[in-house]
């Protein structure tokens, strides 16, 4: 076993300055005549000859990439922003929220160890940083996950849940409103016994995109995998942060951070030790996470998985099917850890500090919720150490 190569690493943290920020949005995907293939912008890592050079950049995501001849003049990323900062350009698929979809099977997203683009070919790059710890790192593989869709009480993070209006998403962790004295800028945990506990996920999983009743019933496993209501009632929805959509509400003023949602829970029903795992053991502020961090999931498809962060300070339009379009913004990015079903998974580091919420993704590219955003919002705890 080798250490992990330290030019996986890019700077501790890091942000866009507000310059790039306001020119990727203005540029890049304003209103009228976006860029071609443009979902998103984010900080990174320069990449040269397949490497990561550890050169901070702006990281401009496409659906997929296009040979810039074949562009039109205004539709090509320039090579620098205007304060200097390089830019470089990776193909992300096309990015979704991740609900079980009503096929059956395994979707092509849960192919492991390799990133596919949407032509089936490898992007290397990503596949580099998907490649597991290991010093002879293994080929492609072909595998059929073992789904977490049995019915658990007490139910492990990481099982399939959602509310009896859609399919089926992941129990991400169980969490409890703030005690008295706690505090979220500077975070500090309160005192006292809490009221109640909640299991927590996706908006899109507990509430059906804002579309689900308060106090509707939440099963566990998900309608999809044969949960009934009030046989396998787990939850009842309790509360969530509303997500704005397009074309309700125009792209460019969204402010969409979080995709999350609480259940309130019986006590003895439900854990936030994650299953073929340990509960989270502290949560980590989004200052602190770096391009190159190795991370994990367990989720209700592709059960166990690991990747690594290739972007943070990200924006990104999701697609939501019905619902519309999401823009959202200080998003994590990963290599693909994650399918269908796997939404609202709690994502972590190797040694189990919570760093984020899994709720969308493509064949390429895994999007996470901070969990400092989504402590923030919900005013809930998920583990009461900060690392």
């Amino acid at each position: 076993m080798t250490s992990q190569p330290e030019l996986m690493r890019g700077p501790s943290g890091g942000q866009l300055s507000d310059s790039s920020r306001r020119q990727a949005l203005s540029d890049f995907l304003r209103r009228e005549q976006p860029l071609a293939n443009v979902v998103g912008f984010g900080h990174g890592v320069k990449w040269s000859g397949g490497e990561p050079t550890g050169e901070e950049a702006v990281l401009v995501f496409v659906t997929q990439k296009v040979p810039e001849s074949m562009l039109p003049e205004r539709d090509v990323i320039p090579y620098r922003m205007d304060d200097g900062t390089p830019t470089d350009v990776i193909a992300v698929g096309h990015v979704s929220a991740q609900p079980q979809r009503r096929q059956t099977g395994i979707l092509p997203e849960a192919r492991s160890e390799v990133a596919y683009g949407p032509d089936g070919r490898v992007d290397e790059r990503l596949a580099r940083l998907s490649a597991p710890l290991l010093e002879e790192p293994a080929g492609p593989a072909v595998f059929e996950p073992q789904i977490l869709k049995r019915r658990m009480r007490p139910c492990p993070s990481g099982f399939s849940v959602g509310n009896v209006r859609v399919t089926a998403g992941t129990l991400g962790s169980v969490v409890y409103d703030f005690l008295p004295g706690a505090t979220v800028d500077p975070p500090g945990p309160g005192l006292g016994v809490p009221a109640k506990f909640y299991i927590l996920s996706n908006n899109h999983v507990l509430a059906d995109s804002n579309r689900a009743q308060l106090g509707s019933p939440i099963v566990q496993p998900g309608v999809f995998d044969g949960g009934t209501d009030p046989a396998d009632r787990i939850a009842t929805l309790d509360r969530y942060i509303a997500i704005d959509f397009a074309p309700q509400i125009p792209l460019d003023r969204h402010n969409n951070v979080v995709d999350c949602a609480l259940g309130v829970v019986e006590f003895q029903d439900a854990t936030r030790e994650q299953y073929f795992g340990r509960a989270p053991r502290a949560w980590r502020r989004k200052a602190n996470v770096a391009v190159g961090d190795p991370v994990k999931k367990t989720g209700r498809t592709t059960n166990i998985s690991f990747g690594r962060i290739i972007a943070v300070d990200a924006t990104v339009d999701v697609n939501y099917g019905t619902a519309g379009t999401a823009r959202f913004k200080d998003q994590i990015l990963t290599t693909n850890i994650s399918a269908g079903g796997d939404s609202g998974s709690l994502v972590t580091s190797l040694d189990d500090v919570a760093v984020g919420l899994l709720f969308a993704g493509s064949s390429l590219v895994t999007i996470v919720n901070h969990i400092e955003n989504v402590r923030a919002l919900l005013r809930v705890e998920v583990t009461e150490l900060l690392a």
